[in-house]
């Protein structure tokens, strides 16, 4: 089976309704708690895409027990300091740099080696900025200079520790509080700001946590050894996934979409914001709060027409997963737009900045790419005629699926490669744009 995309009409224009499958940071954090907590946790809308089954699995490989139905997902644990670890032990975090980082800080309290394995692309990327933090409560590491695979020796007589975190990683923020869950004692954690889902649902759970918000830090204090309890939980849909469909119906005249249910916590709506700048309008109906989360309904319509941006890089933090899909849109704008400050997009699945880069010029779209910075010169008037390839990747699921949204939205012949990457994150991708009236071949 080949395992390319190919594309050669542009998108009609439609009028559809959408949902979209649970949020993945969110369904991660709560696998993960749940394993925490005394007594059987129950979800639903629990996003089935790759990394959150390597979630599950890793937590079934250290004696938790995972029950996996079609439409809830069970897991059962004796609570905190529960995990039962038998000897050589390998945890394979597959794509997910999520899974990798915050099940560390699980595994810092355990006298046990265990080793944490990750797919190629997985392979490449920094753990070093969260082993240096683990290794402050007292845990040892062996690693390829920082890279996957790592093998980590917790300790039982973990420390409270005080961390300061300056690159606005919600993933090495998150391991420390995960690991100062089971460490008596204060925790104290200064961090740039970035996704607040799990000191979200530290409040939803009554821990003892204190969050003192300030304009570019937040200070974060958590007492450890409180007992958790289950934590039954409805997903709501991913507003990273929803963004594909934001940008295709934005792109596509005399369009309209609703989006049931997309959380909306504003460390994420970086997009909603910067596209709101661009002449985007994205309306917010039904509106309300699940468990701390902000959740609604999302309507947006078709344009003709978009403003160029100098992007603030306030809302950097809570637009980065985004910003490939934010360029198609500065791509079709009247003027020039410029990002900067994004040197953490080349920390992802592949060099991201690098790629947005790539698939623009493709388009015949002039940019100038620095190392953590691009200004991307639009054309309102842009239509491709010509074949593209997209290809060699890292097998990065956001780069396949931006090129797709390209594809329909300004034309030409393409062939976009490694289509099984979506398996990672939005398994139903194509199904949902086959939804809107598009033939895939």
């Amino acid at each position: 089976m080949k395992n390319y995309l190919s594309i050669s009409k542009k998108i009609k224009p439609f009028k559809k309704s959408l949902e979209i499958e649970g949020d993945k940071s969110l369904s991660i954090r709560w696998a993960l708690m749940a394993s925490q907590a005394t007594g059987t946790s129950t979800s639903r809308n629990l996003l089935r895409s790759e990394d959150v089954l390597n979630t599950l699995n890793c937590l079934k490989k250290l004696g938790i027990k995972v029950e996996l139905k079609k439409k809830t997902c069970k897991i059962s644990s004796a609570g905190l300091n529960s995990f039962n670890l038998k000897k050589k032990i390998i945890l394979n975090a597959g794509n997910s740099a999520t899974l990798g980082r915050l099940i560390m800080g699980l595994l810092v309290h355990y006298n046990s080696n265990v080793k944490i394995i990750g797919d190629k692309s997985l392979s490449k990327r920094d753990f070093l900025r969260i082993i240096k933090p683990l290794k402050k409560f007292g845990a040892k590491f062996v690693s390829n200079n920082g890279k996957l695979p790592i093998k980590i020796t917790g300790t039982k007589l973990s420390k409270p520790i005080r961390y300061f975190e300056n690159k606005g990683s919600a993933q090495c923020k998150s391991a420390v509080m995960l690991a100062a869950l089971n460490t008596k004692g204060k925790t104290l954690i200064k961090a740039k700001k970035s996704r607040d889902h799990t000191e979200i649902l530290f409040r939803y759970l009554k821990l003892p946590i204190k969050i003192k918000k300030q304009k570019n830090y937040d200070f974060i204090e958590i007492s450890g050894k409180k007992i958790i309890k289950p934590i039954n939980y409805n997903v709501p849909s991913d507003i990273s996934s929803s963004s594909f469909f934001i940008v295709l119906t934005a792109l596509t005249k005399k369009s309209e979409l609703k989006i049931k249910n997309v959380n909306i916590n504003p460390s994420r709506t970086g997009i909603l914001k910067i596209l709101n700048k661009m002449g985007v309008k994205i309306d917010l109906k039904n509106t309300t709060i699940y468990k701390g989360e902000k959740i609604a309904d999302l309507i947006v319509k078709g344009k003709n027409s978009f403003k160029p941006i100098n992007c603030p890089t306030k809302l950097n933090s809570a637009a980065i997963d985004e910003f490939l899909l934010i360029f198609l849109i500065a791509a079709k704008a009247k003027g020039i737009s410029y990002f900067k400050e994004l040197s953490e997009l080349n920390q992802k699945e592949s060099p991201r900045l690098k790629w947005g880069s790539k698939i623009l010029n493709h388009m015949g779209i002039r940019t100038i790419l620095k190392k953590d910075s691009i200004k991307i010169f639009g054309d309102p008037n842009l239509e491709i005629r010509k074949e593209i390839k997209i290809k060699n990747f890292l097998k990065d699921h956001r780069v396949f699926m931006t090129s797709v949204i390209a594809a329909l939205a300004f034309g030409g012949r393409w062939q976009i490669y490694d289509k099984s990457s979506i398996k990672t994150s939005f398994p139903s991708f194509l199904s949902k744009i086959r939804s809107l009236g598009v033939k895939l071949s």
